[in-house]
């Protein structure tokens, strides 16, 4: 499982009304009650989920001292479909259909015909799912910080997330919350007692032209400033072209990016589309200059991390704050333990978070507009700078 191995992708969620103070044995057991495969079904239209022990696809074995480390739990969550896709459903159809049209004149089916081809394709779907030959199973790896209180959900959000959260959120008595970029700056501004000017933030216009409201891929269902993490990207690329490359975070401890491997830029208001730049340092390419240039924001970004002598590469999606393909380096001669892996998931993420929660506090501070000003030079055309210079 990915969480004490390999490289790392999850999405987090904040846990809420986790009313015990630590997992003991009464949750393993209620895992092992709820383990994926107990309740296997013929069915056509169920998706079941089930907790897994975390070492393998059907790993039903629970144990305080194997799922809980450094005060979190490692598992998994299987989720098991058993549907028939709907182009062999559809093939099914249209066999049934030609077999009782072959006679008719029009060499079409009549309505009652097409009634009966439809129930036997619906007979035939019930008799194939019984032998289980279309059965899937979907196994996502999860780490239950019950001390930070979040879920890191090894896969991004989504249907299979909703599943996950569905059973967990059944089975424990607890609340998950998606966490963004609008709701780690909202949690900070709470914090650092910034709200109402954090509650007042729209889109910054970084480029000329008319301002826009929102941008097109904002979650309609959220009233979360998630537009906040495409700017922060762009802060940061920023900051690392004209400032500096060691950024203070609000610990005190420093940070020394690089974006590296991969960018995703996208038009916030859909006219422009949007493209992805491979390359060792993408930033460096005369493209993705044009593209924020003409008013495109970053989506997506590869970055190198290095904090107190650790480093980590990764990608980070702005919106979700979805972190992927993260890699811990480290030096050959270090030892490794299950214990320290999780302690490097948690500075990973409190490393990133740090740099977010550094531009939050630009973001809402009275200087903004000098920074806004700076960034807006830093994205004229040449000439356009020339000009103003003289």
């Amino acid at each position: 499982m990915p969480f004490l191995s390999g490289s790392l992708s999850f999405e987090r969620f904040r846990v809420e009304n986790f009313e015990s103070e630590s997992f003991d044995q009464e949750h393993i057991d209620l895992m092992a009650k709820h383990a994926a495969g107990k309740f296997e079904t013929g069915s056509t239209e169920n998706v079941h989920t089930g907790f897994l022990g975390g070492a393998h696809l059907f790993d039903q074995d629970f144990d305080l001292d194997k799922n809980v480390i450094n005060d979190a739990v490692h598992f998994g969550i299987r989720i098991d479909t058993n549907q028939i896709p709907a182009a062999i459903k559809n093939a099914w159809l249209q066999i049934e259909l030609a077999a009782r049209a072959k006679d008719n004149p029009s060499g079409l089916a009549t309505k009652s015909q097409r009634k009966e081809a439809k129930e036997a394709v619906e007979q035939r779907c019930e008799v194939e799912a019984a032998t289980g030959k279309y059965r899937k199973f979907q196994p996502f790896s999860l780490l239950w910080d019950y001390g930070y209180e979040m879920l890191y959900f090894g896969g991004t959000a989504g249907t299979a997330s909703g599943h996950c959260a569905d059973l967990l959120e059944r089975v424990f008595q607890v609340e998950l919350g998606h966490v963004s970029a609008g709701t780690i700056a909202q949690a900070w501004a709470i914090e650092a007692d910034r709200y109402a000017e954090m509650d007042d933030l729209v889109p910054a216009a970084f480029c000329p032209g008319p301002a826009h409201g929102s941008v097109a891929w904002a979650n309609e269902h959220s009233q979360a400033p998630d537009f906040l993490g495409n700017e922060f990207l762009l802060w940061l690329w920023w900051m690392l072209e004209t400032q500096t490359d060691t950024i203070t975070i609000p610990d005190g401890s420093e940070v020394t990016a690089m974006l590296a491997k991969t960018l995703t830029l996208e038009c916030p208001v859909g006219e422009s589309g949007k493209e992805t730049i491979t390359a060792e340092s993408p930033v460096k390419l005369p493209e993705a200059m044009q593209a924020i240039q003409h008013g495109k924001l970053p989506r997506k970004s590869g970055m190198t991390l290095v904090r107190d002598g650790q480093q980590f590469d990764l990608t980070l999606q702005a919106e979700t704050f979805g972190i992927s393909g993260a890699k811990i380096i480290l030096d050959e001669d270090v030892e490794f333990e299950n214990e320290d892996r999780i302690e490097a998931v948690r500075t990973l993420c409190d490393t990133v978070d740090g740099l977010f929660h550094t531009f939050c506090d630009r973001r809402t501070d009275q200087s903004w507009s000098k920074d806004l000003k700076s960034i807006q030079g830093w994205l004229a055309p040449v000439k356009q700078r020339g000009n103003q210079a003289a």
